[in-house]
């Protein structure tokens, strides 16, 4: 189980019922007009949506740009207070750890340290990985995430890092911040559950509802018995904060009334449709009086 204390950044936020939203296209203009809604965080997806390294870079950095529109006297791209930023030793006040008042988060398209270290290199203050079934892959994926000696993480002069200008600053300080995310989709990792919760680093669960009812034989059947005690029993053993994907604002309901310490509330492909079909439909109606 992780240790609270001396955590900053998203893996604080975590701990603080946030809410966030899903980009599926790789598109750093969308990522952008999420971020400026003041959303906790932003998922960024790599596993089901057509997203290369290059492209998580951008929308990185467009959330980053959202963060920075608050101009002199608010934040800087990295949540800095800038009245009271101090010089690193190469006279940048950016703190290269700080994810800013929204996150960028990275879902990997697999528990693979190699993918998680590119991810992390382009700046995202966190990084989530799905189907994490056992204690021992949850262990990995946190080590993954992690500088020596806590971790396995490769050193390098990236995004992260201001391109190696702090990156004294951004190996001390990486640790503490970075937020690391872990999917709950099986029957398996729900029955392993509090194990993958305690191991130390872990800072979230996230049960991922659609592969997690597909798994147990009652794919989109969420207020089966099956499902939902799949879901309670997660709740119940989980000593980190758990959360999973609304698609809806009847979903968002739904994962208040389970218990959910937060919720991604939307997929931007989805408010792109739903307000599509609205407007087509407003149109309609007026042409139809």
């Amino acid at each position: 189980m992780t240790d609270d204390s001396g955590l900053a950044g998203l893996r604080a936020t975590l701990r603080e019922r946030p809410a966030g939203h899903w980009l599926s296209t790789p598109s750093p203009q969308i990522a952008e007009q999420l971020a400026l809604t003041d959303a906790d965080f932003v998922v960024i997806d790599t596993e089901h949506a057509p997203t290369d390294t290059e492209s998580v870079e951008a929308a990185v950095r467009a959330v980053d740009a959202a963060n920075a529109r608050d101009g002199p006297g608010g934040t800087d791209a990295r949540g800095n207070d800038d009245a009271d930023a101090e010089p690193n030793a190469a006279g940048d006040t950016r703190d290269a750890n700080a994810a800013g008042d929204t996150a960028a988060v990275v879902r990997v398209a697999w528990n693979d340290h190699v993918r998680i270290k590119r991810v992390l290199d382009t700046g995202a203050a966190g990084v989530m990985a799905p189907q994490v079934n056992t204690r021992e892959e949850a262990e990995e994926f946190v080590a993954a995430a992690r500088y020596p000696p806590e971790g396995r993480r490769g050193v390098a002069g990236t995004r992260a890092s201001a391109y190696g200008r702090d990156l004294d600053d951004y190996y001390g300080r990486a640790n503490d911040r970075v937020a690391t995310i872990a999917q709950i989709e099986t029957e398996t990792a729900v029955a392993n559950a509090g194990d993958i919760a305690a191991v130390d680093g872990l800072d979230a669960l996230l049960v991922g509802p659609a592969d997690l009812s597909a798994d147990l034989s009652v794919f989109g059947e969420y207020d089966s018995e099956r499902f939902l005690a799949a879901v309670e029993r997660v709740l119940a053993e989980s000593s980190v904060p758990v959360g999973t994907l609304a698609t809806s604002p009847a979903e968002i309901d739904r994962w208040s009334e389970v218990g959910y310490d937060y919720q991604i509330v939307g997929v931007d492909a989805g408010y792109v449709g739903a307000g599509a079909a609205a407007a087509l439909e407003r149109y309609a109606a007026d042409e139809e009086e």
